[in-house]
């Protein structure tokens, strides 16, 4: 008998989760939650962090089992998704004392849009001693687009930090409307400029190239827009999304690094202005920080 998609990432989900290594970071939740928390290395809030979205699709999952077992006995199907939903919120919980004790996280957090989970993620994935340039992390996020996956090569960025940094731009789009958003309203901005150059033609040649790459089905909506010489909707989107992230990355990368070093970073990474091809440097929202106590980044590496 075959199994559908959300079965199978149901039972990817649950091999993680029975994991002994997994039962063993998360007991350390179960006693003195904020403490231990504030403790953790950037090894364990990198698996607190991928535990978290793995019960997040797990949760999903199980409420649409929930919901579809109405006129089935589903006791135990509830219990089980009330025990995800306080999982969940533990290790939430655990990722912002961790994230808002040190200086940095709690700057991101001050970001509309950035919660624990993602301030967390980043500051388990990335590292300010090992990039004098933000260009660097962009290529490890997958969000250089010169960069290609070659067959039979490894891969050559960081897979889940490329979903992170996913996620992180989903949520800018989500609060672009909202009065305090910052990078959002960067995502809107540069989102309408796409459009205008898409339809005057300023991607007729990445279209061509693009088309002469596979084979393709001919009746889709995809192949439509290239045959037009424009990018389908999508891509677009794609795109001002990767520029917002990337935006919010070269700042990031500014902060961390006057964290670690008390000063500014030598080279701060200017971006185009839209309307010429003159390059400036973006200033960091709700910047200069006061930190409320928050720890320096040197004592997140002396772990």
């Amino acid at each position: 008998m075959s199994i559908t998609a959300e079965q199978a990432k149901a039972d990817e989900v649950i091999r993680g989760l029975t994991d002994p290594s997994t039962w063993e970071q998360l007991a350390r939740l179960d006693k003195d939650l904020k403490d231990a928390a504030t403790d953790l290395g950037r090894v364990q809030a990198r698996y607190l962090t991928d535990c978290y979205y793995q019960l997040q699709d797990f949760r999903i999952a199980s409420a649409a089992q929930v919901r579809s077992a109405e006129d089935e006995p589903n006791r135990v199907l509830s219990w089980f998704f009330a025990q995800m939903q306080v999982l969940e919120n533990d290790i939430k919980r655990a990722l912002k004392e961790f994230s808002s004790s040190y200086a940095t996280g709690q700057w991101m957090q001050s970001i509309c849009g950035i919660g624990p989970v993602i301030s967390a993620g980043m500051l388990a994935q990335l590292d300010i001693r090992d990039c004098k340039t933000v260009s660097r992390w962009w290529r490890f996020a997958g969000l250089d687009p010169t960069v290609k996956w070659e067959k039979k090569s490894k891969r050559p960025w960081n897979a889940k930090l490329k979903v992170l940094c996913w996620k992180l731009g989903e949520s800018f789009i989500k609060v672009q409307n909202k009065k305090n958003d910052y990078y959002g309203k960067i995502f809107r901005t540069r989102k309408d400029y796409e459009i205008d150059r898409n339809e005057s033609g300023g991607n007729s040649e990445t279209a061509a190239r693009i088309l002469t790459e596979k084979n393709w089905d001919k009746t889709t909506d995809a192949f439509k827009h290239y045959s037009e010489g424009h990018l389908p909707p999508a891509q677009i989107n794609a795109r001002a999304r990767r520029y917002a992230v990337k935006m919010f990355l070269s700042h990031l990368h500014h902060a961390m690094f006057v964290d670690m070093y008390g000063k500014e970073p030598p080279v701060p990474y200017s971006f185009e202005q839209l309307e010429g091809d003159h390059r400036h440097f973006v200033a960091l929202p709700n910047w200069p920080f006061e930190s409320k106590g928050g720890k320096p980044l040197s004592d997140l590496y002396a772990e």
